[in-house]
């Protein structure tokens, strides 16, 4: 019989705080297989990188590689994280010093070239010959993608394209999947002669795994709080006899030696590459999560100007701080952390007061928002510029929206991905401006005053 041990980490967006642990416990895992003369594979399903950290936005995700490179890993896929949050070039140099395979079979250049640091897929071979093919998809962002420079197919199709010759030249097939778990039963259901899916994107986690038919499916949630174990035991004939998954709590892996010095040192590090002066500012900006300020207004001036729009709107809990005296990228970075790009969407005049409208319901001021690129806790109250209120008449520059007119609104993009103004924005053409961040549009005002 042979035992093949797979482990695998996704959407852990650069929460260092947990990573000495994981380190530490895939290394002895690493040491105990080699003496055991065992394989093991240890795999990434992306979003390991979130600029929201010091350490990730100072190096451009590279000090993230130099992680996974510590830690043996054999191969990762990318999630948006990686793809869409990074400029051309960034991502184009992201791998450059990585010590292991990028599998991506439905990432290209513009002219359907292959990235250089990519392969769509790879069969490795065990000790005893197994050969265990293993292919990677990341997330249909289309027009994302095409903004950056890059071509993002739809991953079923290259699926399809790429499972013939998998099935004949591998013994074994797995999935790294950065789908989301409904497309990853849905995938298990298409292609049975997949054994094995990882999941990641959707943040769910299968403490035992799930089947669906003959694959199995594993996922180790998000943010460091899990890793995931596969393991596979095959006849002499190399058929499958067994698979079984299970996750490791990081909070239950042992304490590692100054272990936070190493989590403080990460951070320190990034802060210190970040400590680059922006501007001084001749009076404080003050952030309130309940009431418009001067910075939460002048953020939404920043956001109109750099559009170019008739009108804008921003929710006051982008702002998770004030700022004063001198202002740093770091400074920018902690106060808006978000990877939430500019956004315009063109509405009639009746459209845009639903928007508006809607805006003015207090339960959206104290939800609490998850996902969507927003790193804040609550929405906040909405702050708009050219738009203003009299009563129940909306003012657009000034002079009362018409109804029949088109106007142009800019906004985070994050009000286009999510459950907001569902009668209106879902149906609306976007333009969407990357690979700027709000934080980015921020800076450009500033030292345009300054």
């Amino acid at each position: 019989m042979e035992t093949i041990h797979i482990y695998h980490t996704n959407d852990v967006h650069s929460h260092i705080e947990n990573w000495p642990r994981i380190k530490q416990f895939l290394s002895n895992k690493h040491e105990d297989h080699q003496k055991k003369d065992e394989d093991m594979f240890l795999f990434d399903i992306g979003d390991f990188i979130d600029r929201w950290h010091p350490f990730t936005e100072a190096t451009k995700g590279k000090g993230n590689i130099d992680l996974l490179n510590e830690s043996h890993y054999t191969a990762v896929t990318i999630g948006n994280n990686e793809g869409v949050n990074l400029p051309y070039d960034d991502l184009n140099t992201l791998y450059e010093h990585a010590q292991f395979d990028v599998l991506l079979a439905n990432l290209y250049q513009t002219n359907f070239g292959c990235p250089a640091w990519v392969k769509p897929y790879k069969v490795y071979q065990t000790k005893k010959g197994t050969r265990v093919g293993v292919i990677g998809l990341t997330a249909y962002f289309f027009h994302l993608y095409g903004l950056l420079g890059w071509k993002v197919t739809e991953p079923i199709s290259e699926l399809k394209k790429w499972m013939e010759p998998l099935k004949a030249e591998s013994d074994i097939i797995i999935l790294l999947s950065h789908l989301g778990l409904q497309e990853d039963e849905a995938i298990a259901a298409a292609f049975p002669d997949i054994d094995v899916i990882l999941g990641s994107h959707t943040h769910h986690f299968l403490e035992k795994g799930k089947f669906v038919g003959n694959t199995l499916l594993g996922a180790a949630g998000k943010y460091g709080h899990y890793v995931g174990q596969v393991t596979l035991n095959l006849n002499e004939e190399k058929t499958m006899i067994s698979k079984e998954a299970l996750l490791y709590d990081w909070k239950e892996l042992p304490i590692v030696h100054n272990e936070q010095d190493l989590i403080d040192g990460y951070f320190s590090k990034g802060k210190s590459l970040l400590n680059q002066k922006v501007t001084t500012l001749k009076a404080p900006l003050k952030s309130e999560l309940f009431q418009e300020t001067e910075f939460s207004r002048l953020l939404c001036r920043a956001l109109r100007e750099w559009c170019q729009t008739d009108c804008a709107m921003i929710n006051a809990g982008l702002l998770l701080g004030s700022l004063e005296d001198d202002v740093t990228v770091y400074d920018l970075l902690k106060i808006c952390p978000h990877p939430i790009n500019p956004c315009v969407v063109e509405l009639t005049g009746l459209e845009l007061e639903k928007v508006l409208r809607e805006t003015k319901n207090e339960a959206l001021v104290t939800r609490e928002i998850k996902g969507l690129g927003f790193r804040g806790t609550l929405l906040g109250v909405f702050v708009y510029d050219q738009i203003s209120f009299q009563d129940e008449i909306i003012l657009v520059n000034g002079m009362h929206l018409e109804h029949e007119r088109n106007y142009s609104l800019a906004l985070p993009d994050m009000f286009t991905f999510g459950h907001f103004f569902k009668e209106v924005l879902p149906h609306k053409e976007k333009k969407y401006f990357l690979p700027e961040f709000l934080r980015d549009i921020l800076k450009w005002k500033l030292q345009s005053q300054s």
